[in-house]
């Protein structure tokens, strides 16, 4: 049976202008945990009540990293008072958020109680930047957040990509797109307590975290010390897909990626800064509309590597290519299949294609909603949209000798209507000003 710790403690946070830096502190029982973030910028920036207001958010959704180690019934804010939107957007944010790790660690987080001063009721901080049309993008060097670069530069003169890792890490995989892009990049540092790093030593939980609340939150943060006045991130329809149902609760692995957690965090961001917006300009769509545009991009096409071993923690097991065998490398590939000649796709994977190797029938199952094979907690696509790509992969002259895919597509029953796939599918928040971003 997990043994869970008794009360998790918001302590405080401190901002040092100077040194760029903002210091979060949290308690678990007897222990204390400090995450330190560096964010170079001008201290007169780091002035602004907007930037306070912003480094509150990082504080209040970086909190969940430490709570994990032990996972206790109680939240407590101490003395930062929360008001009842903030409340409820933070105890679903956990739970939520850690579905996945409660789910793998066997453990039931329902009973958690969020306690907190209420917050009186105030008009959000007030932030006008001096130049409008000045967007900063999340960038991961995947298909998503390259499409939507690429958006931004044709409707806007002044983009930046935004990069957040751990203080003095840097990850190929991000910085070769990056630099296609031919844009300037504004970084965050994270340097983790090393208590986290070292879970497994020290007998804490651990487990995966809703770290794009968190890349979120600092996004926010970098575009106000940046004079910013958007944030647009690259999460598309299908991340709203649960991975897998538990009592009737859905798990998903990308909650943070979500159109509900984009709906909670729009919410509180606009009680608490007035005059940013913070977005997602792929909502609408799915990630076979990303993959149709996105294989237009051919400068990325050898420059892009979403494989799950390109960003291992540890440098020296971390890859300078694509595995060819991960569930991300096999969704990716899928996904392309139906856009790209099947020669490209080769050399994209370095002669080590997925769809070239029956091995990983399973795993392309696994995509697919197979009923003997466990969806991976991945960042992957919704099973119908994975079946519209093996319907129109299959469909390429080029593809005719890839055994693989026309057995997947011999599998697929309850075909999806595949035009269906490459328009607007669902809701989204795409501010007017940003309307004639996507077209």
């Amino acid at each position: 049976m997990v043994h869970r710790g008794g009360r998790f403690r918001y302590e405080g946070f401190t901002i040092d202008r100077e040194q760029g830096e903002l210091r979060c502190t949290y308690g678990l029982d007897e222990r204390t945990f400090t995450e330190r973030f560096v964010l170079a910028a001008d201290p007169a920036a780091w002035a602004q009540p907007a930037a306070t207001a912003a480094a509150r958010l990082v504080f209040l959704l970086a909190g969940v990293s430490y709570y994990k180690t032990g996972a206790p019934p109680v939240v407590d804010l101490g003395d930062t008072a929360l008001t009842d939107l903030e409340r409820g957007f933070l105890r679903t944010y956990y739970l939520d958020g850690l579905g996945e790790f409660a789910y793998r660690n066997g453990l039931d987080l329902s009973d958690l109680v969020v306690e907190a001063p209420l917050a009186p009721a105030a008009a959000p901080v007030p932030y006008a930047p001096a130049v409008p049309g000045r967007p900063l993008v999340p960038f991961g060097g995947g298909i998503d957040s390259v499409v939507v670069v690429e958006l931004a530069k044709a409707r806007f003169d002044d983009v930046a990509l935004f990069v957040a890792s751990r203080l003095g890490d840097v990850f190929a995989a991000i910085e070769e797109p990056a630099a296609v892009t031919g844009l300037p990049v504004l970084r965050a540092g994270r340097e983790l307590d090393e208590q986290v790093l070292r879970s497994a030593e020290l007998g804490l939980l651990n487990g995966h975290v809703p770290v794009t609340g968190i890349i979120s939150a600092l996004a926010v943060l970098t575009a106000v010390l940046d004079g910013r006045d958007s944030v647009v991130m690259s999460n598309e329809w299908s991340a709203s897909e649960g991975t897998v149902e538990v009592d009737g609760r859905t798990v998903n692995h990308q909650y943070s990626k979500s159109w509900g957690f984009e709906q909670d965090f729009r919410a509180v961001l606009e009680t608490t800064i007035a005059g940013l917006q913070w977005f997602s300009a792929l909502r609408p769509y799915s990630e076979l509309w990303v993959a149709e545009r996105f294989a237009q991009l051919s400068d990325y096409h050898l420059a892009f590597r979403s494989c799950n071993r390109a960003f291992t923690i540890d440098p020296a097991k971390r890859l300078d290519h694509w595995c060819g065998r991960c569930d991300k490398c096999v969704f990716i590939d899928l996904v392309l299949a139906p856009y790209l000649p099947a020669e490209r796709l080769r050399a994209v994977f370095a002669g080590a294609e997925p769809l070239d190797d029956p091995t990983l029938a399973d795993r392309f199952r696994g995509l697919l909603g197979d009923d003997l094979v466990t969806k991976p907690f991945e960042c992957v696509g919704e099973v119908t949209e994975c079946r519209a790509a093996v319907l129109l992969a299959v469909q390429r002259p080029d593809r005719a000798g890839t055994a693989l895919l026309h057995e997947l597509a011999a599998e697929v029953q309850d075909a999806p209507e595949l035009a269906s796939f490459l328009g607007p599918m669902g809701p989204h928040a795409i501010p007017p000003e940003h309307a004639d971003l996507v077209v």
